[in-house]
């Protein structure tokens, strides 16, 4: 489906995960306002964007998303060079509180982290988790089953789990491991963009019945060599607020990693650097996965 949907009514919410390739669409130009305005159209109330990268352009490049309005941001940096960095991020029209990042890095792979927040709806609280998972199988096997131990610990709160899962197998181990916590999901084609055949991108809930329909925009692959998924969510009655096991709210300045970091980093104000998850430098080759993305031009991380 490509066409622009409805903005959703007071019952349910508009979610959106997209992977936007570092902002470089298919003509190998930089563009994020390209990205804002597709993303503008569909007024997503929660939005996860995986592959935000600033490295050789500087902080202002992001400006473009800036402008989209979504209030509440947190961002886990998972490469920082000293010309920027690169990660993904979740934004939130709501408040968000008890935002925690989760190291899942394996090492000598490219470092992994998992956005946990919790959005105070209108309907109620949402446990929003935002993920860009690994591209080796046993490098996903171990990230997926800390996912879906993360989830099963949040219930009965609803929950919704979002972004690249980078599973090449419809029915692979991502969907195997998760479903048994998140039954439902979206099945949506987004990759590659121009002709998509594999479902990498996706969105998880909790709940029977809580996705209410689900599309894409293929006008995106003119942005990205991926298509966003974007659903309508129902959040079921009577669900309660939980507390984290520790702090870790969001951070209040624009681009500037938010929330406690588990097994990363002690400083929730401080980006994750390059290193392994004990903390020691990585090895030379341990950076992003070079030679092991099949996606021709996909950036370094993908």
């Amino acid at each position: 489906m490509n066409a622009v949907q409805p903005r959703p009514s007071a019952a349910t919410l508009k979610v959106m995960s997209w992977n936007i390739h570092g902002g470089v669409g298919p003509d190998g130009a930089f563009d994020l306002d390209r990205i804002a305005a597709l993303i503008a159209r569909h007024k997503p109330d929660i939005l996860a964007l995986q592959e935000i990268d600033t490295r050789g352009r500087g902080i202002e490049c992001l400006a473009p998303l800036e402008g989209l309005g979504i209030g509440h941001f947190t961002e886990a940096r998972t490469i920082v060079a000293p010309d920027g960095h690169y990660g993904h991020a979740l934004f939130s029209r709501w408040p968000t509180r008890a935002v925690e990042l989760h190291d899942l890095s394996v090492r000598r792979r490219e470092p992994r982290i998992a956005i946990e927040a919790q959005v105070l709806t209108p309907s109620g609280p949402l446990h929003v988790v935002a993920v860009h998972v690994g591209l080796a199988i046993g490098e996903r096997r171990r990230q997926v089953m800390t996912l879906a131990a993360m989830a099963k610990r949040r219930r009965p709160l609803p929950t919704v789990m979002m972004g690249d899962f980078n599973d090449w197998f419809s029915f692979g181990l991502v969907t195997r491991t998760l479903t048994r916590v998140l039954p439902e999901r979206t099945e949506l084609r987004s990759f590659p963009a121009r002709w998509p055949v594999m479902r990498l991108d996706r969105i998880y809930g909790s709940h029977e019945g809580m996705i209410a329909r689900a599309w894409t925009d293929r006008e995106a692959r003119f942005a990205s060599d991926h298509l966003p998924v974007i659903a309508e969510i129902r959040l079921p009655s009577g669900t309660a607020a939980w507390e984290p096991a520790g702090e870790g709210d969001v951070a209040p300045d624009w681009w500037q990693t938010g929330g406690s970091v588990h097994g990363a980093a002690t400083d929730s104000r401080q980006p994750v650097s390059l290193t392994d998850p004990a903390g020691r430098p990585a090895p030379a080759g341990a950076g992003p996965d070079a030679g092991t993305d099949p996606r021709p031009g996909a950036p370094a991380g993908a």
